[in-house]
Parts: structure tokens; sequence; C-alpha cells
């Protein structure tokens, strides 16, 4: 399973005869006529045919066309309409609101990150600590020059000592293929081979790339096969036919957004996919794709109602060329690409999502945990005194948490469409509001899983994200603001530098209850351990913004418990309570245990603690 059409269709910069020009070749088999439009020939359809094949691919060559060049194809239809259409598989398009296309050599960047894919090739993430801040590029930071975005070279070093002091593993950007609404954030993509010509050209992403990989820092990409959408100058009706989409709208159109759904089942439509998904690996060096709306694409009723949809071969609601094609690309990245990650956006309770191919499963490495958002979310917003009656909700998780490789998101998702910034979201006056706030995040780095924070949380924006403007980092140099992007950055210091809080992720044996009961005082408590039984840390959340003293804890072992992190530090914003760098344990049954320890629980926040010396844990 090759799938490198990227390198035989679209347009190629070639010596033909002694000649430079382009080399073209474009499927669309159920065309009469198709030619190339340029400055050339004054964008006037035939004056540059092409020439037809069996196989419905179109070829030709245009003399002296060259980088840089824009061009479109001019396709008639069997019923003699003239379709201006863009090349499905350009490298490159102009800047929006334009829409041609535009040849361009790929060669010529001479990667440095020879030592960084030789590293990832070895690296199992699943033992590994992976903390992901999401990125909207347009968004994240504006030039104050009058332009409307930074270029690709520009944004890197600015983006990459931000991430770095904040110590996350990896980036992951919001869709960067090209696309023409900015409203659609790029999730309604027409360039599956082009990054969008908003921030500069394929060289400067290139760059972009590599200097995040000599920083040591992974690159993740939002990749959309799901649908895609209805502009006249993309990819639907492309010959006059419905040729990548169902020509039935109740299997090719997507009510929710108003696109087009691709038609898992024609061999060139997965092929054209699935070379994008390895385009993005291949020529950009990205280290995983994060696949939104799976959901979507797994269910042949999604969001349609009773005689909307038409049911599988068996009857079924299951979309099996979908899942097929899921199963696919992942067997084929993975094989292609050792040590990236495939990372599902799945919303249902579908099994083996991040199960290998040959169980039976789809064979993502990662799903996103969308149940532990909701919940969580659900949960952080209610006020405290009503949260004594809601204890299962955080407690419900580790019923599931170990069926699927899980990814905790708070992504840009959560802070849109009106639900307020995270920030605006938490109960309380502004100071509980921030240390609700930083409660959460303590509490997703210290619960098995991997990580992701959408920008702006870290600086905890009081509006919700607006993809027109800028974060708002004239925040940065206010207490309680730089306590929460303290705090974010502490986070993952001690989440990547404690083996107990990554090691075991994905595997039952990272975590055990202490106590998930205590709904009166709306505490919990609980251990994270590392595949050595000996290495672990004990985590405590006080959800009330009551100060709990002489509190007791059941602990595995004798001896002294320092405290690594306390949410409520005066550094974090916090009231300063807490228990003076550390506790002994005293001799005593308590939760099941030998030996416990008194804590002073302090009011919206959580303790980590770590004995001094490891012993193993009370089976």
């Amino acid at each position: 399973m090759e799938s490198t059409l990227y390198r035989h269709l679209g347009a190629h910069l070639v010596t033909q005869d002694s000649v430079a020009g382009t080399k073209f070749s474009v499927w669309a088999p159920n065309a009469s006529e198709v030619s190339v439009l340029c400055d050339l020939n004054s964008w006037m359809h035939g004056r540059h045919p092409l020439n037809s094949s069996d196989n419905g691919v179109w070829w030709g060559f245009v003399p002296g066309l060259k980088q840089g060049d824009a061009y479109k194809f001019a396709l008639r239809t069997r019923d003699g309409h003239l379709l201006q259409k863009i090349d499905p598989y350009a490298f490159a398009s102009e800047v929006p609101p334009k829409s041609a296309s535009i040849v361009c050599d790929l060669n010529g960047h001479a990667w440095r990150d020879r030592a960084w894919i030789d590293q990832r090739e070895t690296m199992n993430w699943y033992e590994q600590p992976v903390s992901i801040y999401e990125v909207h590029l347009g968004s994240w930071k504006r030039p104050q020059d009058g332009r409307q975005f930074f270029n690709y070279r520009e944004l890197a070093p600015l983006l990459i000592d931000y991430v770095k002091e904040l110590g996350y593993t990896h980036i992951e950007l919001m869709p960067i293929n090209e696309f023409p609404f900015d409203g659609s954030w790029g999730y309604q993509a027409t360039g599956y081979f082009a990054p969008t010509s908003r921030f500069g050209s394929p060289h400067d992403f290139m760059e972009f790339v590599d200097l995040f990989h000599e920083a040591g820092i992974g690159v993740i990409v939002d990749w959309v096969p799901a649908h895609f959408p209805t502009d006249g100058h993309s990819l639907g009706s492309f010959d006059g036919t419905c040729l990548y989409e169902h020509s039935d709208p109740r299997k090719g159109f997507h009510p929710d957004w108003g696109t087009l759904i691709f038609n898992y089942g024609r061999d060139e439509v997965r092929d054209f996919l699935l070379s994008s998904a390895r385009f993005w690996l291949d020529v950009y060096h990205i280290d995983g794709l994060r696949v939104d709306a799976v959901a979507s694409m797994l269910y042949l009723d999604y969001s349609r109602k009773h005689g909307e949809w038409v049911p599988n071969m068996f009857g079924g609601r299951e979309n099996l060329e979908a899942i097929q094609f899921l199963k696919d690309m992942n067997t084929l990245l993975y094989q292609d690409f050792p040590g990236v990650l495939t990372i599902a956006e799945e919303s249902t309770s579908w099994g083996g999502v991040s199960r290998p191919v040959y169980t039976g499963g789809l064979g993502f490495g990662m799903k996103w945990d969308m149940g532990w958002m909701n919940d969580t979310l659900r949960y952080m917003r209610r006020e405290p005194i009503h949260r004594g009656h809601h204890q299962n909700e955080l407690s419900f998780r580790m019923v599931y948490a170990f069926t699927e490789n899980f990814l905790l998101p708070l992504s840009h998702d959560e802070v849109v469409h009106g639900k307020q910034s995270l920030l605006s979201q938490m109960p309380g006056d502004p100071w509980q509001k921030f240390a609700n706030l930083r409660l959460l995040y303590g509490y997703q780095y210290t619960q098995p899983g991997k990580k992701l924070l959408f920008m702006g949380g870290e600086i905890a924006q009081w509006t919700e994200w607006n993809h027109n403007v800028q974060l708002d980092w004239p925040l940065i140099g206010q207490p309680l603001h730089d306590g929460v992007r303290h705090l974010v950055g502490d986070l993952n210091r001690v989440y990547r530098s404690e083996p107990a809080l990554h090691q075991c992720d994905n595997s039952g044996e990272g975590f055990r209850w202490i106590s998930a009961d205590d709904w009166q005082n709306s505490v919990y408590s609980y251990v994270r351990q590392a595949r050595d039984p000996g290495e672990f840390v004990i985590i405590v959340l006080n959800l009330t913004p009551v100060p709990r003293h002489d509190y007791k804890i059941g602990v595995p072992t004798a001896g002294f418990y320092t405290e690594l992190l306390n949410t409520d530090a005066t550094v974090y914003g916090g009231s300063g309570q807490g228990n003076a760098g550390g506790v002994y344990s005293q001799a005593g049954v308590c939760h099941g245990q030998n030996q416990h320890i008194s804590l002073t629980l302090p009011p919206l926040g959580m303790l980590v603690l770590k004995p001094v010396t490891g012993a193993k844990l009370k089976a």
C-alpha cells in the first residue's frame, strides 16, 4: 500500500526535450475536455489542452510554466458546461480570497532534523510524557505593522520560546491545509497537499517544522478526511459528476456543516486521502495527525433522522467503507513512519478506536477522552456547595479509563460558540474562579492519560477564543493570570519529571483510588504509580473553598512525604495554605493502609506528594 499519488498527479516542474515547463496530471474520468488555465494562455480554455487516458487521468506538458505561476484546470462536462477547478494535488495555492493553485517545487529544503527523526522512531509514546499545546496560527499572535499574519518563519521562534518556557512536549496545529473561509478555522479544506499560504510558502512551513524539531518539540497537525466544502472551485462535482463525494445526499451531504462527505468506497478517493495523510508525514516531517470528526465518519446515521440515511449492506448503521479506510490509514502510517502518533477525535463509545487493527481495532495511537472532558467541565461549573451531590461525575471515569489510550483534551471546542473561556466558566468570585481553574488543570495533569490545552487557557483569558484577533497578551504581568501560567509550566515539568505521572497512563497499574467517596467534603485522593511499584505520588483534591485541617489520608509506606506541588501556592495566586513543604506519616489504619498522613488541604486546591524514599505499594 504505497499511497504516494502526490508524486505522480498534480503539477511537477520538468524539462522535456530541453524545454523547461510543468507536467500536469489530473483525474477527471467523466470530463469530455480538460485544459490548463494560466497567464501564459490568458486563462483561456483550450489553449493548453491535456490528453486523456484509459484510467480517467488527463495529462500534458505546458512549456514555460514555472515555479510560482498560478493555474487552474478547465473541465468540459459531458453536458457541455465548463468548470474551473483547482488542482486537488496542488502543493501551494494563492492567498485567499484568491483560489488558484500555484506551481511549486517542494525540493530544496535541507532538513536538519535527522537526530529528532531517529529518536522518534524508537519512542514509545505510551510510556512517555505527551503534553500538547493546541494552536491556531492565525490568532496566537499577530504582527503590529499592519499585516494580518506573521510568516511561518517569524512565528516559529516566537512560539518555540513560549512553548519551551511552558514545558510542552508537542504543539498541535489546527488545520494548516489550504482553506477558503477563515471562519472554518481550517476544518473545511480545499488543499489536501498545500499548507495555507496565509502564513507563507511550503518551504517556509518546512523551516517552521525543522525549527521545532531542533528545539525538541513535536508537531502534530489536525487533518480532516470527514468532509470538504462545497466551494465551486474545489472537489465537489469535480468533473461534472460526484467524483469525490457520494451522489446520494443521504450519504454525501453533511447536515451539520453543509459540507460534502467523501466516498470512502471508491478506490481513487481512498488513495487520494491516504496519499494526503502520508504526504504530511513524508514531505513535511510531521510527527502525527489528529483526525477530526471521526464519529461522523463511523456512523451512517450521524446527525440524521429516520429515513435520512442509507443502511450498510448488512442493514446496520456502521459506515463499513469509512471504517476500512481508517484501518488502512493507521496501518500505512505506523508502518512507514515509526514513532508518529495518530489521534482520533471520536465522541462516542465505539470500541477499539486506539486498539491495533490486527485485534479488530481502528488502529489509532490515541483517542480524545471526550467523556472525561464533558464530565469534568460539568462538575467544575457547579457551585462548590452542590458538588457533594455529584461526586461520581469525577470518579466515574475510572470505570473506563483504560479501555483506550486516552488523551485528555481541553481544546478550542470548549471555548467557542458562547461557551465562554475556561476561566469564565468557573463558578464563584474572581479569586474562586482562578482557584477552580488551577484545580481543573491540576486534576487534568494528575489523571491517567496524555494532556492537551488550547492556547489562551494558560494565561486564563476572560474572553472566549476569537479567531479574528490574537490572544489577550496584555494579561501577562497581571498576578493572577501569571500565576495560572506559572502553574501550567510547573505542571508540565512535574508531569515530565515524575514517571509515576506518565509511565502507566494507559494501564490500570498506574492508578489507584485512596478515597473517592468523601462526598461530604468533596475530596478525592488517589495514587499514581510508575512501572516500578516503589515510584509513586499521592494526589489530593479539595473541591470546596473551605480549607481542611488535619485531614487524614492513608498512604502505602512510612516516611516523609514532600509536597511536590500545591495549586494554592502564593506564586500561583493562591492563599498559600499547605503543609510547609511536606509531612511525616504516622502509624494507624486509614483507607486500608497501616500508615497515614495528616494534611492541611488548601481551599479549591490540589496537592501532589511524594515519599522521599521509595517503597513498594501495599497490594
